[in-house]
């Protein structure tokens, strides 16, 4: 059974249990658990499947938001024939918060308030934010860097095939696997001792977040450094 099967399974035991399910939270790429990808179909039935049980779908940008992907929002890749109920986001926008649709708008100001939440300064900061992504046009920037990144990781996946697993992405959100925790933990200190910074998610996979001014001289150096590294291992 796919995994829309056992969404669909939940939602029926929830509801004959008179505990109907009201909303599903989901990531486009689940990204602590390993990036993870979806398809487009994926996603699609999901937002039918959520509709038809009357369930709101609210999807988690707070790691894949703001052109991450390639596009400002990574839920844009899948064509949902409309919009989530409710999308959440943070991290690069340097404050939290979330948009909606109106029937899931709280009808209280601040029913819906904490700490990590805007404040004036914040949006002030995420203005000029917003202003430089669209100047200096990183979104696109990202589309074309993460192609490069891409297919390189590709590569090396041809070159080390042992080593280097199951390589996706989208733009500059790429991963890869390695063969087990320890071999990637390994891989993780040796390139932090080459210079480069890149982290460990899930249970063995590498992952990649650099900033939307990553340009393709960095992807080129990323790209050696990995090509050294695993050389040595």
């Amino acid at each position: 059974m796919g995994f829309l099967g056992i969404i669909e399974e939940l939602f029926h035991e929830y509801k004959s249990k008179q505990n109907a399910v009201v909303g599903v939270v989901v990531e486009p790429i689940q990204s602590e658990g390993g990036d993870v990808h979806g398809s487009s179909k994926f996603f699609q039935n999901l937002q039918k499947l959520t509709k038809q049980n009357g369930a709101a779908l609210l999807i988690d940008e707070v790691q894949t938001g703001l052109g991450a992907t390639g596009k400002f929002w990574a839920h844009e890749h899948f064509n949902l024939p409309e919009s989530p109920d409710i999308v959440t986001y943070a991290k690069k926008f340097q404050t939290a918060g979330y948009f909606a649709k109106a029937e899931y708008q709280p009808k209280q100001p601040y029913r819906i308030f904490n700490t990590w939440m805007g404040e004036p300064a914040k949006l002030l900061i995420l203005d000029a934010i917003l202003e430089t992504v669209n100047q200096e046009n990183l979104i696109e920037n990202t589309r074309k860097v993460g192609d490069i990144l891409l297919n390189g990781l590709k590569d090396l996946n041809r070159q080390y095939p042992h080593l280097i697993l199951n390589v996706r992405g989208r733009g500059t959100f790429c991963a890869f696997d390695m063969p087990d925790a320890l071999v990637r933990d390994k891989f993780l200190a040796q390139m932090r001792n080459a210079g480069i910074q890149i982290g460990g998610c899930g249970n063995v996979t590498i992952r990649f977040r650099p900033a939307l001014v990553f340009a393709e001289k960095h992807a080129y150096i990323v790209l050696d450094k990995i090509s050294e590294v695993a050389k040595r291992m």
